[in-house]
């Protein structure tokens, strides 16, 4: 008779980024996400993401990107984010989700493409997919 482990109680720890320029809907998903043990980071434009994202030493593991902010509207934040730190998981969150900015992101690396509005929860369940996901460790 074979026993299989217990599913761990705990799942892994995440260090989540959250980039809106919506200060509620950063507060609400920092929340959340804090409530379900991960470490939150929050930022409200481009220059500041970049800002975090280029630390090396305290670098996000999963990325929750607004497509549109007061200094980026493009798919530029994302791609930068990606030549800085390869590894980490990006989920575009966007209100303006066309099929060419979902294959954009989508060809860039993107985990998941999210439209707006969203359901908190669901998003907090996609960054531990994000996190768990097989990818690159340095």
């Amino acid at each position: 008779m074979t026993f299989s482990p217990p599913a761990a109680k705990n799942p892994p720890i995440a260090h989540v980024l959250v980039v809106d320029d919506e200060p509620l809907i950063r507060w609400s998903l920092a929340e959340t996400l804090t409530e379900r043990g991960h470490i939150v980071t929050e930022a409200g434009n481009a220059q500041e993401t970049l800002r975090i994202v280029t630390r090396a030493d305290d670098r996000p593991d999963v990325v929750l990107l607004d497509y549109r902010l007061p200094d980026s509207n493009d798919l530029g934040l994302f791609a930068a984010i990606k030549r800085q730190a390869p590894e980490v998981q990006i989920i575009l969150m966007t209100a303006y989700g066309t099929p060419e900015i979902t294959a954009g992101a989508l060809a860039l690396g993107a985990y998941r493409v999210v439209s707006k509005p969203f359901e908190v929860q669901d998003l907090a369940t996609l960054v531990q997919e994000a996190y768990t996901s097989p990818h690159q460790h340095d």
